[in-house]
Formats: structure tokens, C-alpha cells, sequence
């Protein structure tokens, strides 16, 4: 996982969550990213869009596999 400064859209979602919200998104974050928060090197905020950044990227990803497998199957 990349870790530069999110993307202004990822910060305006972070924002725009609830606390609940945030809170389930910052459970799921990854060892290196919850690390550096409680290191204070970036704020929570910007974790929270950081974890959303790339919980796209790997949708993304998981939805380019899934078309690359539906057709070869629809090959066969």
C-alpha cells in the first residue's frame, strides 16, 4: 500500500462519514496504515481516506479478475 497524501475525493468521503462509520473503516485498516497514525505522522482523518483510496484500488482489481474469468468461461 502507497502512502502519500490522499486524494481531495477520499478526504471528502472520509469527512463526510459518520463517527460509527469511520470507526468500522478504521478497524479494517491494514498494520503499516494504523501504525502511522499512532505514530502521528498522519491524522486519523486522512487514514480513514487512505483505507478508502485503497479498499477501491482492490475492488477495482477483484472486478477487472472476475471479467477476465467470466469470459473464459464464456469461452469454453
Amino acid at each position: 500500500m502507497k502512502l502519500s497524501a490522499p486524494k481531495p475525493e477520499y478526504l471528502e468521503q472520509a469527512h463526510a462519514l459518520s463517527r460509527d462509520e469511520a470507526e468500522r473503516i478504521f478497524a479494517r485498516m491494514r498494520g503499516r496504515l494504523s501504525r502511522v497514525v499512532s505514530h502521528e505522522r498522519i491524522s486519523p482523518l486522512e487514514a480513514v481516506a487512505l483505507q478508502l483510496e485503497y479498499e477501491d484500488e482492490q475492488l477495482e482489481e477483484w472486478r477487472a479478475n472476475l471479467a477476465k474469468l467470466r469470459k473464459k468461461h464464456e469461452d469454453e
